[in-house]
């Protein structure tokens, strides 16, 4: 069995995010993190690996320092890594990182593709569903639980307040929650390997062959950014110290009235 995760390197947003002059991140100026969606995929798909002998291959589009994520992945135990990396293909939005990934993926042989949900650079949760629509694979989007079932998978597909139990014939794609599962850590044999036995492939735009040069990059994307900025900080609010806990009731239910909230 063969599995591609596809993963992304976003900000840590812990330490704040920066801007390009065109509104998109400037993502060589902020430390970076393995999306946490992403990894839980990973994970799934490491655990496949452990019960079946599935090969696990990990692919991501960035900057060439993406290869950290990369090398991060194998030292986990994923057994190759391919990194999409060419000016042409910066400032992509969903839509072109799509195309891109997707062009990317029909040059290599898979059962089934796993993505994480979405990133916590852009919250949009349309990646993985795009690349599915590009390929025409079935796709099981926010998954919580994955098994196998013969030339089939299983997943449960979790939502606020319930969840659904899916079944798709392999080939199809899955997208992953952060919930799904506690990602493992990186072993010391596993990193000295990925650092100094394992080599991480890297694409640019002449291997995509089945990349149309108008749905790549920022000149491809359709989407267009009117206003980008930090998140907003609060203030540290209104404190007060009531002399017994009526008086803070009081208090609390003429500020809830005050703002028509009751």
């Amino acid at each position: 069995m063969k599995i591609v995760v596809c993963i992304k390197q976003v900000p840590d947003t812990a330490g704040g995010v920066q801007f390009n002059p065109d509104g998109t991140l400037n993502r060589a100026a902020m430390l970076a993190i393995m999306n946490p969606d992403d990894k839980a995929g990973l994970e799934a798909a490491l655990r496949l690996k452990d019960q079946y002998g599935a090969e696990v291959t990990v692919l991501t589009m960035g900057l060439p320092k993406a290869d950290d994520i990369l090398r991060e992945a194998m030292a986990m135990g994923a057994d190759k890594a391919i990194l999409v990396t060419d000016r042409v293909l910066g400032g992509a939005d969903t839509w072109a990182t799509s195309s891109t990934i997707a062009a990317a993926l029909k040059n290599l042989d898979y059962d089934l593709v796993i993505t994480g949900r979405q990133a916590i650079d852009g919250d949009t949760a349309q990646v993985g569903p795009q690349i599915a629509e590009h390929l025409q694979l079935p796709v099981i989007s926010y998954a919580a639980e994955i098994k196998l079932d013969g030339d089939s998978v299983i997943v449960k597909r979790q939502y606020e307040d319930r969840h659904h139990i899916v079944k798709a014939k392999l080939p199809c794609l899955i997208t992953a929650l952060s919930e799904l599962n506690e990602p493992r850590y990186m072993t010391p044999g596993g990193i000295f390997d990925a650092y100094n036995e394992k080599e991480v492939t890297v694409w640019g735009r002449p291997d995509l062959k089945e990349l149309d040069d108008a749905n790549m990059g920022l000149a491809g994307s359709p989407t267009k950014i009117a206003k980008a900025s930090d998140k907003v900080r609060k203030g540290a609010g209104e404190k007060i110290a009531p002399d017994t806990p009526d008086e803070g009731v009081s208090y609390i239910i003429g500020k809830l009235t005050e703002k028509h909230v009751i």
